[in-house]
């Protein structure tokens, strides 16, 4: 029997729409789910401004790290009914949902370290005669509500990386999970609530279309807006933010390896294979473009395509597979579209390259797909691994330089003059040496640059963002 999720706005009434939750592996319906409509969000919208607006109901340090610590053992008490219910919605495979479900226990450890170490700072005074006799100091408060816009390709630690900073911070928080993977975010909200966390400072809402939903981002009670999702939303909606609304915005990437004639390939190619097929390849910092010294170039992609060819694709709820479904039948049928057009173009297939069904693509690897190829140019977003031949490492930087996205990038080496070289060069936040794109600590920087994202992620990070530093000036003629 499917489960039904009512709403998580307090005084709201549904809209008519009601929303469909279907496992992306088999169509099975596991839930439905109330939406709202403009009213709905406006409810919304005055219940977390008229928190945030008088002061006496702001949550004390002490009363916010109660809450998170509670919910630590809550996530931990529930894991395991959370990693089957997030596995089903999303297609990620059960071995790296309860990954996932781990890191996101320790996301929440994370933030009340993060309230444990906030302080301000003093600002010198005294030190000439327009700040004689002043003592200044910086004390942090959180921003204003925060509405947050979540991606499906991790419905647990996204949730906790966006919900979590807020309440860390103080600030009340809307979020609008994404619609096929909804169900996460409900049950996260709901251990919240159920860790003493008043409902009104953290309110879930699915809307009935499109033009509720960017009634919620542009409203100008929104004083943060956090966006993980594709670029050409994120944009579009950061430009109809109101005046004055921050904003961070996480989008995709393309992730380009560089394999040194040098590597040490038995260590590197299995981590690339891992990057590269993991969820799907559903990850904005998945392994998607590999530069291989022309000398190990075969070498590489035929390992590649025999380290994909032995992963196991099918059921996300069997401990057995690798790989899961994508997200959507239409998604499928993109990533093969892609794959079909480079191979017409002139790409050797050496594995996959065809539709396991409508769900599910196999692990696919290219070689040397040419540069004018769609998958060539943009976030494949699949399980595809393209691999590239190259002779001077400078034209392998240019090549992966020469698309408008920058995020993780990696290169393998043991020379430790070509590994800074290529950190130097590389265009992009993160270069990992001998480890792969999608590596990540939750406490570590996480930034897309150019069209992959705006501002920093990162639970500590996103912390800072949700917070003003509010300065104190104090004159006395005793100081």
């Amino acid at each position: 029997m499917p489960k039904h999720y009512s709403l998580m706005v307090p005084g709201a009434k549904p809209s008519p729409v009601t929303l469909d939750v279907t496992a992306p592996y088999d169509g099975e319906l596991l839930a439905t789910v109330e939406t709202v409509d403009i009213k709905g969000i406006d409810q919304a919208l005055t219940t977390a401004s008229a928190l945030f607006n008088n002061k006496s109901q702001w949550l004390s340090g002490e009363q916010r790290i109660a809450i998170l610590e509670k919910m630590a053992v809550l996530m931990s008490e529930n894991a395991e009914r959370l990693i089957i219910n997030s596995a089903k919605e999303g297609g990620k495979p059960l071995v790296d949902t309860q990954v996932e479900m781990n890191r996101a226990i320790d996301g929440i450890k994370n933030c009340i370290e993060c309230i444990r170490n906030n302080h301000g700072e003093e600002i010198p005074m005294g030190i000439n005669a327009a700040s004689a006799n002043r003592l200044a100091v910086t004390h942090h408060e959180p921003i204003g509500v925060v509405v947050a816009v979540s991606a499906f390709n991790h419905p647990i630690n996204l949730i906790v990386h966006q919900v979590g900073p807020a309440i860390a911070s103080g600030c009340p928080v809307i979020i609008k999970p994404a619609e096929d993977t909804p169900l996460s975010c409900y049950e996260l909200a709901a251990l919240f609530h159920q860790a003493g966390l008043p409902e009104a400072w953290c309110q879930v809402v699915s809307v009935d279309n499109l033009e509720t939903a960017s009634a919620l981002v542009t409203d100008p009670r929104v004083a943060f807006f956090s966006f993980i999702g594709s670029a050409k939303v994120g944009w579009m909606l950061r430009s109809k933010l109101a005046a004055g609304a921050r904003c961070a915005l996480e989008h995709g990437g393309v992730a380009p390896v560089i394999v040194a004639e040098d590597a040490d390939l038995e260590d590197a190619l299995p981590l690339l294979a891992k990057a590269g097929f993991y969820h799907a390849g559903q990850v904005c910092v998945s392994v998607q473009r590999v530069y291989a010294h022309k000398s190990i170039v075969q070498k590489v992609a035929e390992t590649l395509a025999d380290l994909g060819m032995a992963m196991t694709v099918g059921d996300p709820t069997s401990s057995e597979t690798d790989i899961g479904p994508l997200i959507r039948h239409g998604e499928t049928e993109r990533v093969h579209q892609w794959v079909q057009e480079a191979i017409e173009k002139g790409a050797t297939k050496l594995c996959g390259g065809e539709k396991i069904s409508a769900s599910c693509y196999p692990a696919t690897v290219l070689l040397d797909p040419p540069e004018d190829a769609i998958i060539s140019r943009n976030e494949i977003f699949g399980p595809v691994i393209c691999v590239y031949s190259y002779e001077d490492i400078d034209d392998a930087i240019q090549r992966a330089n020469d698309l408008p996205f920058a995020f993780q990038s990696a290169v393998f080496t043991k020379n430790i003059d070509t590994a800074m070289h290529a950190y130097k060069q590389l265009n992009a936040s993160s270069v990992m040496v001998n480890d792969h794109t999608a590596f990540r600590v939750d406490w570590m920087p996480f930034a897309g640059l150019k069209q992959s994202g705006l501002g920093v992620g990162g639970i500590p990070h996103t912390f800072e963002d949700m917070q003003i530093k509010k300065m104190l000036v104090l004159r006395s003629s005793a100081l």
